[in-house]
């Protein structure tokens, strides 16, 4: 009798991230994937320190274990969905390894390293070397550059399986036939936003996947179990909403359900799942801000005019299964003769990828998606809206191209081209919204803002914006799209559009409040708000009423987040384009003051009628805007500036009471607030007239303040104490916490001793130069640094750049050579940012600054960027009009 046959033994190794690698094995945890904030937010410096902690620093230990095991198990065969140090443990272990999947992690993470620098570029080094240690991928559909593997073997979908018919289904659920179904599904992930009824259109129902227990919904959604098997209710809805994954994407195609799709952002797969589903007709793009406020009906209406058309196999489980016995029993593969020209193509579209414009959104190359498709057996159908607009004029232009081809795309209409840079605080910083003055001095590093108008009916849509208007008034719309360079170095989408109808509420401009509210909706779109705001300012202040649709390019070279006024520069940039392709000639200084209305839109801010900003303009036109428009990225500015105010209303309070007791008839010799009532002369009385009704904390002398006031007022006080006894700090841009205990004595302090550093260091500006007023200088700006740490607004890392400027300045060899670097400071609104370097204009102050730059980066790690040079403002550099002219126009 034959001994029966010994089973083969697979180890089956599957990536720590998404629901689709789930539902397709068993879940062994060696990597953390994508670290996600929410269904569809990826953070990537969070999910590169969790790879380090996982499989980076205790790699050798998981090594060892694995090798140990796999050897115990006696493993005919290892496979990796898609798990590096799997392929690598297996090599060790002397096992065939095979990988399966339709990306891998080394592209994944080569965009976060952009971001992180490239001191993190060995982590995907080791992962593209461990995935080398695999004999073959099996590649699914949908496939991202993965040229790191030797050999592919490529598959059809793998799908799972229906149990029961579309209308077994719907019996079960009480759903009829006439009943229209939509599946609202996030991967497994209980996406917690709130559902209403409202948002879906009369004669719908919602399945929702994965709500949590106790999530309430409203009558037309129907809450799913936990343990329901989702395939089949796939396939019997009539569309679906959710996330791009492998395993939604495929289920979609293979049942043919139109997919209403939500972008995430930083997760690299997505452009190529994405493309396959567009490819096939079976997706529908829908902005996030959509989703979260219900605009769902134009969507679906959408989705339901689709026909997806795949028509290739969906048996890649049973393919990939059929390989993987094969490759575990000892078969060897034939190598795939194109394996070498497949892997160059690979690794040409990853670095394209890699080394694109900062910012901009992945695409899919024409030719790789050609190549992709040649694997499939149907050809789709193409999509009127890919046909529109597809044939282009050929016409020559009056200007010369040094490098590069126009590829006969024709400017149908003129593009205007404004810029404002980023500025340096040299002081003042903060205390502007104290009445302070600032001394400000404009970078070379710039925004550029270019804007096209184009009539609705020209205007190319972008598909999303066409399933939202497919089904509103008749007529197109105009439309605001904006594309925003530099996306990828902050967690905010790359792309924003809205209907300009959105703006208006009737006849009238809908109020600040109201937009400061549409851009929250959605913080991965909330930047949007400086661009778009800047619109919306001119419609309530001027009138402006726009009837063409706008494209609005944005790239920027100011430094986000870095004290050096970023948000203002995009704001200026983009009023002045604004402005002049439309005809509106608006002076600098009422163009400044319209964008600090612009900054309503940005800063949760107490609304009235009389709202207006009170800091001071710098001189943005050689150079911009307030301060106070910085992102400083925390909490610690707003209680700053909280603390600034209740100190003005409990100084006041103190005057007023000591001036009604000084003018009573009933004159007593008691001493109120430290000062007896008795020794009041006139002048006396003037100062506190002045001080009952100060307007500004810049406005009291630092002398009065130390005579009077310091010791009076709290260090700390709770604002619920606060507001029991003074009412309100009268700060329209801020909100008291009742609960939160604010700093009052020093952000009150520092603004008053600030203005008179600011007056001081303009005096010694005007004197003669020598080395006595640099060091007067450089000590006023160590003032100001250190009264930024006494309010809280410190860092380590500003901290560490003014401590080695010290260092350089004070040390043997600057004093042997006479020194040429006298003070730094934080700039901005504090809490990290940039530092104002000042000294001499010669070569050895460069040299110095650079190398406390070295200096700083071997004692961070980082090495930090150097800003050099001026550069002239906005309103200087006007505006850029372009057009190209055909050769009829120059006849």
């Amino acid at each position: 009798m034959e001994s029966p046959k010994k089973p083969l033994v697979f180890a089956y190794y599957v990536t720590g991230h998404g629901f689709g690698h789930a539902t397709r094995v068993v879940e062994v945890l060696l990597d953390c994937g994508a670290v996600q904030a929410d269904a569809l937010t990826v953070d990537r410096l969070a999910s590169l320190e969790k790879y380090v902690q996982t499989a980076v620093v205790p790699r050798a230990s998981i090594l060892s274990t694995e090798v140990e095991w796999l050897k115990s198990i006696e493993a005919d065969l290892v496979v990796s969905d898609v798990v590096p140090v799997a392929c690598r443990a297996a090599a060790d272990a002397g096992i065939r390894s095979v990988c399966v999947s339709n990306f891998s992690w080394d592209f994944i993470y080569a965009e976060y390293v952009m971001v992180t620098g490239y001191h993190s570029r060995s982590i995907v080094w080791q992962i593209a070397e461990d995935y080398s240690h695999s004999e073959f991928l099996i590649r699914l559909p949908g496939y991202c550059p993965m040229p790191a593997f030797r050999d592919t073997v490529d598959v059809p979908l793998v799908v799972r399986r229906l149990h029961k018919s579309r209308a077994e289904v719907r019996k079960e659920l009480g759903i009829g036939e006439d009943i229209k179904v939509l599946i609202y599904n996030f991967g497994g992930q209980p996406a917690g936003w709130k559902l209403k009824k409202e948002y879906l259109p009369d004669g719908w129902m919602c399945l929702v996947c994965g709500a949590s227990e106790g999530q309430e919904l409203p009558e037309n959604f129907v809450k799913l179990p936990k343990d329901v098997y989702t395939p089949d209710l796939i396939a019997a809805s009539d569309c679906m909403l959710g996330k791009i994954g492998y395993g939604t994407a495929s289920e979609a195609l293979a049942y043919k359900v139109p997919f209403i799709f939500i972008r995430r952002d930083y997760f690299n797969e997505e452009p190529f799942v994405r493309n396959m589903l567009e490819c096939f007709q079976c997706g529908v793009e829908m902005i996030r801000r959509d989703l979260l406020t219900g605009h769902w009906a134009p969507y679906m209406e959408r989705a339901l005019t689709l026909k997806p058309c795949y028509e290739a196999g969906t048996n890649g489980g049973e393919v990939a299964a059929k390989v993987l016995q094969d490759t575990a029993i000892g078969k060897n593969r034939t190598p795939c003769k194109l394996s070498g020209p497949r892997r160059l193509r690979d690794a040409i579209v990853l670095g394209y990828q890699l080394h694109r414009v900062p910012g901009k959104d992945i695409s899919v190359p024409e030719w790789y998606t050609l190549a992709q498709n040649e694997l499939n057996n149907s050809t789709p159908s193409p999509d009127n809206n890919t046909i529109q607009g597809s044939s282009f004029i050929k016409e020559t232009e009056d200007f010369e191209i040094l490098h590069g081809d126009h590829h006969d795309l024709v400017l149908q209409e003129e593009i205007f081209v404004a810029r404002a840079p980023g500025r340096l605080d040299v002081m003042g910083g903060i205390s502007d919204y104290s009445g302070g003055l600032v001394l400000q001095m404009p970078i070379r590093e710039a925004c550029h803002v270019a804007i096209q108008r184009n009539h609705p009916s020209r205007h190319k849509l972008w598909k999303h914006t066409q399933a939202r208007q497919h089904t509103e008034r008749q007529g197109p719309m105009p439309v605001l799209q904006i594309v925003s360079f530099g996306s990828e170095l902050s967690n905010r989408a790359p792309t924003f559009d809205m209907d300009l109808s959105d703006f208006m509420d009737g006849e009238r401009p809908i109020s600040y409040e109201k937009a400061y509210q549409y851009f929250a909706e959605n913080p991965s779109q909330k930047w949007a708000a400086y661009i778009a705001g800047t619109i919306l300012v001119l419609m309530t202040e001027l009138g402006v009423r726009f009837e063409d649709s706008i494209s609005i390019l944005v790239i920027s070279a100011v430094p986000e987040g870095k004290g050096v006024s970023s948000s203002a520069a995009i704001e200026v940039a983009t009023m002045s384009a604004v402005a002049a392709s439309h005809g509106l000639d608006i002076a600098p200084r009422d163009l400044a003051l319209l964008c600090q209305k612009a900054c309503s839109l940005n800063f949760p801010v107490v609304f009235d009628s009389s709202f207006t900003c009170t800091s001071k303009i710098s001189n943005q036109f050689s150079g911009p805007i307030p301060s106070s428009h910085n992102s400083v990225g925390g909490a610690d500015y707003g209680s700053v500036r909280t603390g600034a105010f209740m100190g003005r209303k409990i100084i006041k309070s103190m005057a007023s009471e000591q001036l009604k007791s000084s003018l009573s008839k009933n004159n007593t010799s008691q001493p109120v607030n430290g000062i007896s009532s008795g020794e009041m002369d006139d002048d006396g009385i003037d100062f506190l007239e002045n001080e009952a009704s100060l307007d500004y904390l810049c406005n009291l002398s630092p002398h009065r303040y130390e005579a009077s006031y310091v010791n009076r007022l709290p260090e700390i006080l709770q604002g619920n104490d606060f507001i029991e006894n003074y009412v309100h700090h009268d700060d329209s841009v801020t909100i008291i916490d009742k609960k939160h205990c604010y700093a009052v004595r020093a952000p009150t302090r520092h603004p008053i001793y600030e203005n008179f550093r600011v007056k001081a260091f303009k005096a010694l500006l005007s004197s003669a130069p020598s080395d006595d007023q640099l060091s007067a200088l450089g000590e006023l700006m160590y003032q100001c640094h250190y009264g930024y740490n006494s309010c809280g607004l410190g860092s380590h890392g500003t901290d560490k750049l003014v401590e080695l400027v010290q260092e350089m300045q004070h040390s043997k060899l600057s004093k042997f050579e006479s020194g040429t670097l006298y003070g730094a400071k934080i700039t901005g609104g504090g809490s990290g940012g940039s530092v104002c370097v000042i000294g001499k204009n010669l070569l050895r102050s460069s040299e110095q600054i650079l190398q406390i730059q070295q200096k700083y980066k071997a004692a961070t790690g980082f090495l930090p960027f150097v800003f050099e040079g001026s550069s002239p403002g906005a309103g200087k550099f006007g505006y850029l009009k372009i057009v190209i002219r055909s050769c009829s126009q120059l006849k």
